[in-house]
Parts: C-alpha cells; sequence; structure tokens
C-alpha cells in the first residue's frame, strides 16, 4: 500500500477504495464476490489472484495498483469523500433497481462499489424527490432555454436535479436549478478530482457549495467515452423520472433514456422542431413509446407524484357541474333548454333516453340544481355549467 494511511477504522473504505480501483465499473462478478465475502475479504482475494476467472478477468490488470490511501487523501484534498454501502447515508432504496436490473440479466447495470462525492448535502436525503433533466451537448438555443426553465421549476418545486454536467442541456438544467437556489447533482464520468469539461470548472464548483458533484471512479481517473456511458446509469438510476429535452438519433441521452426505461423509471421527452436534428432522439422516443410527452415543468411533476398535484393551476380542468353526471342523466340535462320549458315528451325524443327513465331523472335533476321546473315545462337551471 502507498505511504498515505486512512484514518483509523478505515478498514471497509480502503477495501472498498482499492476495489474501485482494480476493477473498471460496472464490474459484476467482484460486485457479486463483495456480496458473498464482505469488501476486506474481498479485497484480499483479490490481491492475491485467488478468485474465479470471471473476476480474474476484471481485475488481473490493475489488482497489482493498490493507491486506496493515496485516493482517500487526493479525495480529501478537493473537499471529497467516499461513500460506501456500510455508511448510513448510502442511497440504497435508490441504487436497489440497478441490483435488480443485474439480476434480470442486465449486463450494462450493476450498483457502484462506492461513491466519490463532494459538496455538502447527505446521499440518503437527495435523492428521495429527485428528476435527471438530460440532452445534447450541442443543444439549440431552444433546448438550452427550456432545460434552464426546467431546472429552475423543478429546483423551485422542491425536486433535485440530477445531470452530468456536460455542455448544453446538462450545464443549463443545472444553472437552472442554482437560479433556483435549489440543489443539483452533477454525476461524473471522470475522478472527482478532475473538473471535466474544463469550461465548467466554475460551474462544478458552485453545484459543489449547495448540492453535490459525484463519480464512482477514482480519483485522478481521466474522462473517457466508455466511462460516460457507464456513469449514465447512475443518473437514470438516482432519480424517480428521467427528462430528455434534447438529443440525436444516436446520443448519450438516448443511451440513458433506454436505461431509465429498462431500470422501470419514468423517462419523458420534451418534442421540439421537426427540422431540428437536436430533437430527433426525442420524438423517436415518443414515436417509439419509449417516452411520455412533457411540455411544461407541471407535467413532469404530475408525472412524478400523484395525479393532479402538481399540474399548473392554469393548466388545471375546472369541475363542472355536471361532472358525476350518469350518461343517461347527462344527456337528459343537455336536452333541456335555458329559460324555455321542455315536456318530458320533448326531452326523450331529444335525448333518446326512454321516457319513463326521464321522467325519473328530471326531479333528480331538479335536486342537484340542474334543472328546474317552469310553467312551460322543464328547463336547464341557471346553474348548471
Amino acid at each position: 500500500m502507498g505511504g498515505v494511511t486512512a484514518p483509523a477504522g478505515e478498514e471497509v473504505q480502503l477495501a472498498r477504495a482499492y476495489l474501485m480501483r482494480v476493477a473498471e465499473p460496472p464490474a459484476l462478478a467482484l460486485h457479486a464476490l463483495v456480496d458473498v465475502w464482505g469488501p476486506v475479504d474481498a479485497a484480499a482475494m483479490v490481491r492475491t489472484g485467488e478468485v474465479p476467472d470471471a473476476i480474474e478477468g476484471e481485475t488481473s490488470s490493475r489488482r497489482g495498483v493498490d493507491l486506496a490511501g493515496e485516493d482517500l487523501a487526493a479525495a480529501a484534498k478537493v473537499g471529497a469523500r467516499l461513500v460506501v454501502p456500510e455508511d448510513a447515508d448510502w442511497p440504497a432504496w435508490q441504487l436497489l433497481c440497478l441490483a435488480a436490473a443485474t439480476d434480470r440479466g442486465l449486463r450494462a447495470a450493476g450498483a457502484p462499489l462506492g461513491l466519490w462525492v463532494r459538496g455538502p448535502a447527505s446521499l440518503s436525503d437527495v435523492f428521495d424527490r429527485a428528476v435527471s433533466v438530460v440532452g445534447a451537448r450541442a443543444a439549440t438555443g431552444y433546448g438550452e432555454l427550456v432545460a434552464g426553465e426546467i431546472g429552475y421549476g423543478l429546483a423551485g418545486a422542491g425536486m433535485t436535479v440530477v445531470s452530468g454536467a456536460a455542455y448544453g442541456i446538462d450545464g443549463a438544467a443545472h444553472r437552472g436549478a442554482l437560479n433556483a437556489e435549489g440543489t443539483t447533482v452533477a454525476v461524473l464520468g471522470c475522478g472527482i478530482d478532475i473538473p471535466y469539461p474544463a469550461g465548467h470548472a466554475t460551474l462544478l464548483a458552485r453545484i459543489a457549495e449547495r448540492g453535490l458533484v459525484m463519480s464512482e471512479y477514482p480519483p485522478g481517473t481521466p474522462p473517457a467515452r466508455h466511462r460516460f456511458l457507464v456513469r449514465n446509469r447512475l443518473i437514470a438510476a438516482l432519480s424517480t423520472a428521467t427528462v430528455v429535452v434534447e438529443a440525436g438519433a444516436r446520443s448519450g441521452a438516448r443511451n440513458t433514456a433506454t436505461t431509465a426505461g429498462s431500470l422501470g423509471k419514468v423517462v419523458l421527452a420534451v418534442p421540439g422542431p421537426i427540422t431540428s436534428a437536436m430533437s430527433v432522439g426525442c420524438h423517436d422516443l415518443l414515436r417509439s413509446g419509449g417516452a411520455l410527452l412533457v411540455g411544461s415543468v407541471g407535467e413532469i411533476l404530475e408525472a412524478v407524484g400523484p395525479v393532479g398535484e402538481h399540474l399548473d393551476p392554469e393548466r388545471k380542468t375546472r369541475r363542472r357541474s355536471t361532472d358525476g353526471l350518469g350518461d343517461q342523466a347527462l344527456r337528459v340535462h343537455e336536452a333541456l333548454r335555458r329559460g324555455e320549458g321542455r315536456s318530458a315528451d320533448e326531452v326523450a325524443v331529444d335525448s333518446g333516453v326512454p321516457l319513463d327513465r326521464v321522467r325519473a331523472l328530471l326531479p333528480e335533476l331538479e335536486l342537484t340544481g340542474l334543472a328546474a321546473h317552469c310553467e312551460s315545462g322543464w328547463c336547464q337551471a341557471k346553474g348548471g355549467v
């Protein structure tokens, strides 16, 4: 082991930090070994190479690289910490879907062995009400505007906004949440100590001030395309729903949406101009049934909460006085006129409801204030809508 040691009592953290470096996530075979033997014994087995072939394949190239102490020190230097499943702060409930997906044979799933985390927010609390917002890096002005408004609106409603800190849609969603003084989480595809992309170094610092920046990759791990694709499963898993604002036909955002769907999460997509290449992915998701269409923050909140709870007031349908009427009663009511009396026979002809039934329904409508009996017959009551 390297010269830097972790504080006393951190044996589990040291073991998990070692395992997180020796295997490239999601390392399903190694994770299974840890589940059976625990991290300390599993780490000892990996070091000696006394492991099954599947685990040997995941760890043989790096098992001699033991930088656990150095990694913990490097994380602490940038204000980060390692959170492991043995900690009370571990988001076990949110990550359960990854373990379940692995059991179903989804090779791209797999829970992380630990998470390097920077920021004051609690992992166990921050994902209780969370929505991921993802999309194209080469976003259009329309896409960035919409993503910013969604981030702002969700944060204002008390939701955590999760994204990947990339240029374009990700950055706009993070900034929107920050502008609302809400909580946002950036999940990286590189080491926690690497501000990537470099142009978002200030944004990542702002996120870490009130939310979280997190990664399953050890400090110093450089960004790579395959790591961002692996990272996407965490963005999908840690939220109740994933919103795709803009996406190309083949893109990381589409990958995240597909992963979210396979994990049983709600997938939502924002439509865009049919002439925009950046909306092709969203339209494909909508056309194939892979996502629900959303056009406002209220509709997103409606999709992740109890029906009707979060719709914008102006979008809610005003309740009518005739709501709740049966089919025949509604037809009888519609056959009446305001200020013009009609006989039961005339109502029966217009409504198509049998006469004896009309004679029974008219007094019922009168009792509910929807019909009135005047000198010339039956008419709609003035308050009926």
